[in-house]
This record gives structure tokens, C-alpha cells and sequence, in this order.
């Protein structure tokens, strides 16, 4: 809840300073209605960021589960007509690798030898089996896939740390992604909703106070700290603002 994170979306921030002053002039203005207010204003605050706590949770977890994929063991280096074991690390873009029934893939690469039935349910979600074999346009193979049956030999295409698995993790964690066109129009789309209303709601007092001279009785226009900032949270789009992030992570 401190100031700088929450101005990270101005939605939220909005609803947390009215939750603030409401809650501090609830000392001087009790009332049933004041009290329903300030209670709604902060359950709105914590719901926002409890749900995207929640979707950073399930990112990290995901991110986790990808890091357990990678291969640490070592590889089965071919060259020059024989095998020989390295650290799947240690493998360097041009590398040829074998892999058997049941080893995983150490790298990114190319079959360039055999053909075998991979396992990349992990990586795609699909629990088929695919097809990978040398020549053609079925010859990529991702690190951390399986391979099922056969045998095939694999020329690595990445570096370390910056495999299609290395990518997805930073993508997940949220240190390599970038907003979308349609996210950027909404963020926009919500600061210019959100500073529209502020300004309808910040001009309604001198409304009332013209009302209530013109009527000549205090209070009767009915506008006071609590009614005003109710109005200003239902009018600003609170709940897109309150889940776009917690969307966006999940996506």
C-alpha cells in the first residue's frame, strides 16, 4: 500500500487518497452512510491489489515450474564421429548433440540427423506428440522438450540463457514484456476517463454552494467530502482498473 506503488495505476491511486481523506474526516463525521463509504473505498483498495498479488503469484509460480525444465545435466556431445559428456551449459551455439528416448532436449537447435517423436506439451500445452525430423520445416526442436522415441542428433541454435525457454520465463516474470497496442489505448483510455470525472466531480461544490445561497439554507444542496468521492468511484472505471493488471500478468 505505499504511495509510489500505488501510483503505478492512477485508478487505484485515485480511490486510495479518497479512501485517506474520507477515513481521517470519518473522526469528525460519523455516520452510518460515512462509515459504509470509507469501508467500501478500502475493501476496493485491497481487492485491487490482493488480485494482483495474486496473478504476480501464479506468474512466479509458472516461472518456477519453467526453471525446473532446464537442463542442468550434462549433454551428449557428438563430434567427430564420437559421443562425449558435457555440461548442457557448456554448449555453445553449433553444437551437435544426441538425444534418445526419454533425454531431454539440452538446447534450442536443429535435427539434423533422425527423426524421433518429441514431447513438447511443456512448452505448448498440446499433450499430442509432434514430429521432429532432419530437412524440412518440422526440424526446430525447443530446449526442455522430451523426446519419446527414437533417436535423433541436434544442432544447437542458442546460447545459454537465451533459449525460447529463457525467453518465456522473462516474458512470465514480466522482466522482458511490453504492453500490447490495445493495452496502451486502455491505460490511456482510463487516465482520460478517470481526469474527465475528477474535473465534473471538483467543480460540483461551487454548484452547491451557489445552490445553497441561492437558497439561503447551509447544507441544502446535501454535497459534503463523503458524497463526492462515492460519486467520484462509481463514475471513474474502478474495476477495469482495478483487474487490467492482474489481467495482463495472467495473459
Amino acid at each position: 500500500l505505499h504511495l509510489r506503488e500505488q501510483w503505478k495505476n492512477l485508478v487505484i491511486f485515485v480511490v486510495y487518497l479518497g479512501a485517506i481523506l474520507t477515513t481521517i474526516n470519518l473522526f469528525w463525521t460519523l455516520t452510518a452512510f460515512s462509515l459504509q463509504v470509507v469501508l467500501w473505498l478500502w475493501f476496493t483498495v485491497l481487492f485491487a491489489n490482493f488480485a494482483e498479488s495474486v496473478a504476480e503469484g501464479r506468474g512466479k509460480a509458472q516461472a518456477d515450474a519453467l526453471r525446473k525444465m532446464r537442463v542442468t545435466a550434462q549433454a551428449r556431445l557428438w563430434r567427430d564421429g564420437k559421443e562425449s559428456k558435457v555440461a548442457a551449459a557448456e554448449l555453445r551455439v553449433g553444437d551437435q548433440v544426441v538425444c534418445e528416448t526419454s533425454d531431454v532436449i539440452p538446447g534450442d537447435g536443429e535435427v539434423i540427423q533422425g527423426i524421433a517423436s518429441v514431447d513438447e506439451s511443456a512448452i505448448t500445452g498440446e499433450s499430442a506428440p509432434v514430429i521432429r525430423e532432419a530437412g524440412g520445416d518440422r526440424s526446430a526442436v525447443t530446449g526442455g522438450t522430451r523426446v519419446l522415441s527414437d533417436r535423433i542428433v541436434v544442432r544447437i541454435s542458442s546460447e545459454p540463457g537465451k533459449t525460447f525457454l529463457d525467453r518465456m520465463i522473462a516474458l512470465v516474470e514480466g522482466a522482458a514484456r511490453q504492453k500490447t497496442p490495445n493495452e496502451i489505448a486502455l491505460e490511456v483510455l482510463l487516465i482520460s476517463l478517470t481526469a474527465l470525472f475528477l474535473l465534473v466531480v471538483i467543480t460540483l461544490p461551487a454548484m452547491a454552494w451557489h445552490i445553497e445561497n441561492e437558497a439561503k439554507q447551509p447544507g441544502a444542496a446535501g454535497v459534503n467530502l463523503f458524497v463526492l468521492t462515492a460519486l467520484l468511484v462509481c463514475l471513474i472505471p474502478t474495476t477495469i482498473g482495478g483487474l487490467l493488471s492482474a489481467i495482463g500478468i495472467s495473459g
